[in-house]
């Protein structure tokens, strides 16, 4: 048993690197689909959701979002950290597939990841003291009440709602923030002008890419580690059908893509791989290949009308998060009642109902949040600093200071 539990527990901390390590993909995804001129400061908001989101996981998250016996809706065991104790020592019994110390770490992962994909919607024009405020309540509150509802093993888990891994315990949660903080932050000097859509280009495609290649090959631990054991059938399973449906999603948004816009677009192809990453996050454990293949591929062409969705409601999402993370996870929690072991009506009502009840608790939270934010100290930026770059007036520097003047 002890044995089982140590080869367990060793592949669940690989995981929790996979899962740590993804923050340095989306770091190099956000900068490299921005402009240089804020290239410091989007590092910035990476650093300090990581550090800070793990403090507050310790401080109140992780028995916010595992109570024990609640009621459901909210539920606290206490402040800090207690580890089970048996006998004088680490009770090995906590869990089959981990101990207490490496659940904690791996949910803390998953915790920051919310507020990073916020990060990237609001990227060149919010206040950093403005978005550190939030990352504190959203990810210290709202992220892990959210999550106690499923994982935590609260109604909407008493009810049949199924998210294996996240695509809307953590993608659509971190989704609906970005939308409302789009909405009341409001677009980029010049984006929408004269009714036409400007195009900001971003400085760097090939951190972008290699952003993407490594949030994939982080979804190993995301998606692998969330089998929660190192069960060799679930997890190899799982590893084919993420992979499946990333390369599915990639090829589907280049081709739709190209075929809308007459021309190879990168940026689809890279958000196109994080659709179907997204899509499969739902029910990576439940699907065959075929299942991923569709999942991914409807993911893929579903990132090209979201991305040319968000920019006729006059949105401005300078790195296309809403439409990777928020749409494509609502349609890979929908797809767990339309494919694989789980398909069926009722799983699909379930699954619609747990989507709604996602999207009121982080519509509400983030709005209130945000809006008493923009009411008291502010969201945004000044006009003089978003046009000479954040890097300069909020953080007194240049990312590129040898590469002569900074370009706008």
């Amino acid at each position: 048993m002890e044995g089982l539990l140590t080869v367990n527990n060793v592949w669940m901390m690989i995981c929790t690197a996979l899962v740590f390590f993804m923050h340095l993909g989306f770091a190099l995804l956000e900068i490299g689909l921005t402009r240089q001129k804020n290239t410091i400061n989007i590092l910035f908001k990476n650093l300090f959701i990581i550090t800070v989101g793990l403090l507050l996981y310790c401080l109140l998250g992780f028995n916010l979002m595992y109570p024990g016996e609640f009621n459901g809706f909210f539920g606290f065991a206490g402040f800090g950290l207690s580890s089970p104790i048996a006998d004088g020592s680490l009770d090995l019994a906590y869990n089959e597939g981990y101990t207490y110390w490496t659940d904690f770490l791996f949910q803390g992962m998953f915790a920051a990841t919310a507020a990073t994909i916020v990060s990237g919607a609001v990227a060149e024009r919010i206040k950093l003291n403005s978005f550190m405020v939030f990352v504190v309540l959203y990810v210290g509150l709202v992220y892990p009440i959210a999550g106690s509802w499923k994982w935590g093993g609260g109604f909407l888990d008493e009810m049949g709602f199924y998210d294996f891994a996240g695509s809307t315990l953590v993608h659509s949660v971190g989704g609906w923030a970005a939308l409302v903080a789009i909405w009341l932050l409001g677009a980029r000097i010049g984006k929408f002008k004269d009714g036409k859509i400007g195009a900001f280009p971003g400085h760097n495609m090939p951190f972008a890419t290699a952003g993407v290649l490594i949030l994939w090959l982080g979804w190993f631990g995301f998606n692998g580690g969330s089998v929660l054991s190192a069960d060799p059938e679930l997890t190899s399973l799982t590893l084919v059908t993420t992979c499946l449906a990333a390369s599915a999603g990639g090829v589907s948004s280049f081709i739709v893509s190209s075929l809308r816009y007459k021309n190879y677009d990168i940026t689809m192809f890279l958000n196109g791989i994080l659709g179907g990453l997204v899509g499969i996050t739902a029910g990576a454990d439940q699907m065959s290949p075929t299942d991923a293949v569709l999942i991914g591929g409807i993911a893929g062409a579903i990132i090209v009308f979201g991305v040319a969705l968000i920019d006729r409601i006059r949105l401005d999402d300078p790195v296309g998060a809403v439409a990777v993370h928020l749409i494509c996870g609502i349609w890979g929690t929908l797809a767990v009642g339309i494919f694989g072991n789980l398909a069926g009506f009722d799983q699909f009502i379930t699954q619609l109902i747990g989507v709604a009840c996602y999207a009121a608790i982080c519509i509400v939270g983030s709005f209130l949040i945000f809006y008493v934010l923009k009411v008291s100290i502010g969201i945004r930026v000044p006009a003089k600093e978003e046009t000479e770059g954040l890097d300069i007036h909020e953080h007194g520097m240049d990312a590129y200071p040898d590469f002569g003047l900074n370009q706008h």
